[in-house]
């Protein structure tokens, strides 16, 4: 089964962050990539594809586009037997040293094999 993993974290962190020293900045980032390098290497048989950043946000409805925000950081696809065990694998995630991180996920379904009730 494949899972969508979302990172997010908030966005009053992130601006808070955005003030931080540049040189600080620096440090933390370098610090966290070679964590993530380590994460990914332990999990790159579950992982599908390229973790990937999300960039800015386009709110589209029926009454057009507009410019929004949200928490989403990133976002991953990984395979795993079950929601458990997909959880499992983000437990130690390098994301958790950011405050008030989170990770979710959620089984992927392809439209194709959705079912109405």
């Amino acid at each position: 089964m494949q899972f969508l993993a979302i990172y997010k974290t908030p966005q009053r962190i992130i601006e808070e962050w955005m003030k931080t020293d540049s040189e600080v900045q620096k440090q933390q980032m370098e610090k966290m990539q070679q964590e993530w390098d380590t994460w990914l290497e332990e999990h790159k048989a579950s992982i599908v594809g390229e973790t990937a950043a999300a960039g800015k946000t386009k709110l589209v409805n029926a009454n057009g586009t507009s410019d929004a925000k949200n928490d989403i950081m990133m976002y991953s696809i990984v395979e795993a037997e079950s929601p458990e065990e997909a959880a499992k694998i983000f437990e130690s995630h390098p994301h958790f040293q950011i405050p008030e991180s989170t990770i979710e996920v959620m089984k992927s379904t392809p439209v194709s094999e959705m079912q109405v009730n």
